[in-house]
């Protein structure tokens, strides 16, 4: 399972907080107005403000397909145009489907068969798939590296304006996205039946990818007491 970080997107720092928040115009002496004039908090009302930053966050993981199947079935079936019902007589099919969690015992197995059982038997081409459980998994895998890769950018921002950051005050998963295969495998899934094993993996090679939106709580940092 791969994980892929996305390019930073989106950063709003609010470091002064500001009164009258949401007030189009601010009223002068005179009766003058300015639009959009805002007036900052006193300093009682800057200490119990909550200073916050904005961030964005993305990810995009992957993961290769945890199952796989063959059939082996009997080769020698005659069909005829003509049926006829035989009595106190069994009719039996001999075909076995075997799942696999380890793909390279899965071809040892099949080579050993047709090595062994020549034409007696025909080998199906196995097909990949996922369980619930492991696409879950990776969709949640997306949505925690999106915060983490979130987190890190918020710390990086208030560190460079000296500023320290403080607890979460909203998560938000903006978007969630999942795909299988590479886009240019559409065309080569055609022709499924000409796939190596490995380009089978690749086609069905699920893909997560998540956008998260969290606002943090900035916090001053403390200035240390010198000691005399």
């Amino acid at each position: 399972m791969s994980v892929q970080q996305a390019p930073q997107s989106r950063v709003f720092v609010e470091l002064v907080p500001w009164a009258d928040r949401g007030r189009e115009n601010y009223l002068l002496s005179g009766g003058e107005t300015l639009p959009g004039l805002r007036r900052p908090l006193s300093s009682a009302q800057t200490q119990t403000a909550t200073r916050e930053v904005h961030v964005s966050g993305t990810a995009e993981v992957s993961a290769t397909p945890d199952r796989a199947q063959v059939v082996v079935q009997m080769k020698n079936v005659t069909v005829t145009k003509d049926f006829q019902r035989v009595e106190n007589a069994y009719h039996m099919e001999a075909e076995v489907c075997i799942t696999f969690t380890e793909f390279g015992k899965m071809q040892n197995i099949c080579n050993f068969l047709v090595e062994k059982l020549d034409s007696a038997v025909v080998i199906s081409q196995p097909q990949f798939y996922h369980t619930p459980g492991s696409i879950e998994n990776l969709r949640r895998q997306a949505c925690v590296v999106a915060v983490e890769n979130a987190w890190r950018k918020a710390q990086e921002v208030c560190n460079l304006v000296g500023q320290t950051l403080g607890k979460p005050l909203l998560i938000k998963e903006e978007e969630m996205k999942e795909w299988e295969g590479q886009i240019d495998d559409h065309q080569s899934s055609r022709l499924s039946g000409s796939l190596t094993v490995q380009q089978k993996i690749k086609s069905a090679t699920i893909h997560a990818a998540s956008k998260v939106f969290i606002t943090f709580e900035v916090k001053g940092r403390e200035k240390k007491k010198k000691h005399i």
